[in-house]
């Protein structure tokens, strides 16, 4: 209480720098109240962390074939090493330094993916809704099309004409997922454009570009970093899909779709091979969406306004 005192009565500060202040001072509040935003914080900042420092952290080059160590089961178990406390695949590679390698795959096809997605589908999105007429027309048509197709078949068959590689996979999700960036970003630019203040920049003739630029790109940072982390999560699971399927990342590149694609062939003797991919997508998955959870409630700015 204290700290809202002294930020709203010091005016020596410049009025950006309070805000963002203001801003960051809520946002720890919240999170302090939000157990569920804590917990994906810790998980989202612990795969952050495994994918940058992943030459660092892991015991072992995850390539490293040992025939002689072939199947290894956890540590914990009567006949598993904590050498390798996940146990091994078929070949004999630490699948503990393969999971963590594969962080650094799954967060950078979901990192640019959405990156490239969230920056076609804004643009899109932006420019139909405060146009209108025929460029609405014809943008949301193109997306309603693509939207209107089975989204894994349509991704599995890109990926099946395209071939496995890393840029590829980060095209693909890139392509399909803007048009669901499109269309929110379109509903929240029909929703600014009767706002009062934009309003009346478009009746005082402020060029179109300055309106959006000004006016509705920085009202749409909150609606789309939200959607963003839902959409990251979103893709992590579509790349494991497209792993195990074979249509992902090389073999020689360890990811965890790799893993899972490798593992279903050893469920009934090795069923950790397969297990311990499957965890890390779905840890990873649900830390993303409870911090796409916690971001969706501190940048609403209704919400926040109801908190305050």
């Amino acid at each position: 209480m204290a700290r809202e005192q002294v930020l709203q009565t010091d005016h020596s500060l410049p009025d950006v720098e309070r805000t963002f202040l203001d801003r960051l001072a809520y946002a720890s509040r919240f999170l302090l109240r939000d157990r569920s935003g804590i917990i994906g914080w810790f998980v989202f900042l612990i795969v952050v962390f495994a994918a940058i420092f992943s030459h660092q952290l892991s015991p072992y080059d995850p390539l490293d074939q040992n025939l002689r160590n072939s199947k290894l089961p956890p540590a914990w178990t009567m006949e598993g090493s904590w050498d390798h406390p996940f146990g091994t695949d078929s070949l004999g590679r630490d699948i503990f330094s393969r999971i963590i390698y594969g962080a650094r795959v799954s967060l950078t096809i979901s990192f640019f993916g959405v990156l490239m997605a969230g920056g076609i589908g804004l643009m899109m999105g932006t420019f139909s809704g405060y146009f209108g007429g025929r460029v609405d027309n014809v943008i949301m048509g193109a997306v309603n099309l693509i939207l209107s197709l089975p989204y894994l078949l349509f991704v599995v068959f890109i990926a099946a004409i395209l071939g496995r590689s890393l840029l590829n996979v980060v095209l693909i999700f890139g392509i399909t997922d803007a048009p669901i960036f499109a269309r929110v970003a379109r509903g929240e630019v029909l929703r600014i454009r009767e706002l009062g203040y934009v309003e009346s920049a478009i009746s005082s003739g402020a060029r179109w570009g300055r309106i959006i630029f000004d006016h509705i790109l920085p009202n749409l940072i909150g609606p789309i970093i939200t959607l963003a982390t839902f959409e990251m999560s979103a893709m992590i699971f579509y790349e494991a899909g497209l792993g195990f399927l074979g249509l992902s990342v090389p073999p020689t590149i360890p990811s965890w779709g790799n893993m899972l694609s490798i593992g279903r062939q050893y469920l009934v003797n090795a069923p950790w091979i397969a297990a311990f991919p499957g965890l890390a997508i779905m840890f990873t998955s649900l830390g993303m969406n409870l911090l796409g959870d916690w971001l969706r409630d501190v940048l609403d700015p209704r919400l926040r306004r109801a908190r305050k």
